[in-house]
């Protein structure tokens, strides 16, 4: 085989080669989301898929309260003194006498 035999052979395979690779590139379906229509369907049929709640805009609270918590959260109270624990040691503190 000449060298400029090798030379077609290889620059064939090259191209064919690009090509294969551009077909696997190719899917059977449309788009990659083909094959939901059941859940398209279940929410095309859907009255109103948001939670009522989500419409309400106006958020209750008090201002003054969350800037007094989020200054807690960035300086927190010192913790409260431990219990003062008394220790007995020795007798019960009763004297007896004899006679």
């Amino acid at each position: 085989m000449s060298r400029n035999s090798a030379l077609i052979l290889i620059l064939c395979a090259g191209a064919l080669s690009g090509c294969a690779a551009d077909y696997l590139n190719h899917y059977d379906t449309v788009t990659l989301a083909a094959g939901d229509t059941q859940k398209f369907n279940s929410m095309l049929q859907t009255v109103d898929p948001l939670n009522p709640a989500s419409r309400n805009t106006h958020i209750e609270g008090d201002g003054t309260r969350a800037a007094a918590i989020a200054h807690n959260y960035k300086f927190p109270p010192p913790p409260p003194p431990p219990p003062a624990i008394t220790v007995n040691v020795g007798g019960s503190g009763v004297t007896t006498q004899s006679n």
